[in-house]
């Protein structure tokens, strides 16, 4: 999957194409709080590209507003990552350096492999400081090869995030679809097979699984990496029945996320 088959997927109209490149020296001035985020912008970013603007008058889709939100537009972007670049800490800079919610369409490497993975994540006001908003978390797709077949769970997800596929009662809901297809893909790395929520209570309750089951990953990696060097028995013993007990558990887990 490349970039120029998400976008292809999307099906933009062409009323809402912008095709800017965004410069470095914006992002850094409106997403770098540290000087390790400025250096991981100006490094680790090869470039970063403004697709499209999708609002009310070139989608036809009305604007969203609420206590908590106003979403006026949906910005589209792209992004290259160089090889060193840490993506999740970039994703996270990008999407608070937008004003706008943002679908982020990003090429880098894995393991040495080139990827391409899709991120999106919803803002609200910020309470403390007028004028600002706050970035929920960000949601991303896992890496996706680019040389190789997409699976039939990828091609799901392509198909599932054409524009006109997306619910049209707001700019809310329109995004909220594109979160919802996002969650699906994370979902079928374990399911082993995409399927789209049908509610935004289904996309938090697939994420809820999604999380307890990296909780229990990181505890049993734990567990096992104590078990290597535990010379006691008695105490040998005792943690291969809590990694029993949390493998268990993740059986358990993962037949629930594929319930869902």
């Amino acid at each position: 999957m490349s970039l120029s088959a998400v976008l292809d997927a999307l099906a933009l109209p062409a009323e809402a194409k912008v095709e800017q490149r965004i410069p470095k020296k914006l992002l850094v001035e409106q997403g770098a709080p540290t000087a390790a985020d400025k250096r991981q912008i100006q490094d680790g970013i090869e470039e970063l590209m403004w697709v499209a603007a999708l609002k009310p008058t070139n989608i036809g889709v009305p604007v969203f507003r609420d206590s908590e939100r106003e979403y006026l537009e949906v910005a589209v972007l792209t992004v290259q990552f160089r090889t060193n670049a840490k993506v999740p800490r970039l994703l996270e800079l990008i999407h608070r350096a937008i004003p706008y919610p943002v679908l982020l369409a990003a090429s880098f490497h894995d393991a040495d492999k080139a990827c391409a993975g899709v991120s999106a994540a919803h803002k609200r006001f910020n309470q403390n400081e007028a004028g600002k908003f706050v970035v929920d978390e960000v949601l991303t797709t896992s890496a996706i090869a680019l040389d190789a077949l997409p699976s039939a769970s990828v091609q799901g997800f392509m198909a599932a995030m054409g524009l006109s596929h997306q619910p049209n009662r707001d700019l809310f809901a329109l995004y909220q679809g594109w979160v919802d297809c996002i969650v699906g893909l994370a979902v079928a790395g374990v399911a082993g097979r995409f399927v789209r929520p049908a509610s935004p209570e289904q996309t938090q309750q697939m994420r809820a699984f999604m999380q307890n089951r990296a909780h229990l990953l990181g505890e049993l990696s734990a567990l096992r990496s104590q078990a290597s060097k535990e010379k006691q028995m008695n105490r040998l013993v005792e943690l291969n029945l809590s990694i029993k007990r949390l493998e268990s558990q993740l059986a358990a887990n993962q037949s629930a996320l594929i319930a869902s």
